[in-house]
């Protein structure tokens, strides 16, 4: 029998889905140091303005803060350091394509343990117009608002 392990995300860029069209994702592993391990076990990552970049065939994690552990001494890491990204090389081809065409960017959407190795939700996104947040924001409205009235129906 598989024992499956589920464990909340460690990290979750919500700003993602407020200023990009998310059009595909892909699950990448993350190269860590011993300290950026049990520093994001202790939940103290922020991807909120970071990005992925693929330079010289291989995908990097640009401005993913890992603050330092506390108990690391002189063997601490960088907080901003760049981090590689392992996906298998059909998905990089992908995505070095993608990333040719106009308008498509890398953005980490989550930061996550799956059978205890460290993994990150990589999307392929296009950014937002100002108007494409405003119509967003008008249709989570209504629909909050027709979720609240069922309920209310619901138990009347």
């Amino acid at each position: 029998m598989i024992k499956k392990e589920f464990t909340l995300p460690s990290a979750v860029n919500r700003k993602a889905y407020h200023d990009y069209f998310i059009h595909d994702t892909y699950e990448a592993g993350i190269v860590l140091t011993g300290t950026e391990v049990k520093s994001i076990r202790s939940g103290r990552m922020n991807i909120k303005d970071s990005y992925a970049r693929i330079e010289k065939g291989e995908l990097w994690l640009w401005n993913a803060h890992i603050s330092p552990y506390e108990q690391g001494n002189r063997f601490n890491h960088d907080p901003l350091r760049t981090r590689k990204l392992l996906v298998h090389k059909k998905e990089l081809n992908k995505l070095e394509i993608m990333m040719k065409t106009k308008g498509y960017t890398l953005i980490p959407l989550k930061i996550y343990f799956n059978r205890g190795k460290i993994k990150c939700l990589i999307g392929v996104a296009t950014g937002k117009k100002l108007h494409d947040k405003r119509r967003d924001i008008a249709e989570k409205a209504v629909k909050r608002d027709l979720d609240r009235r069922l309920k209310e129906r619901n138990y009347n």
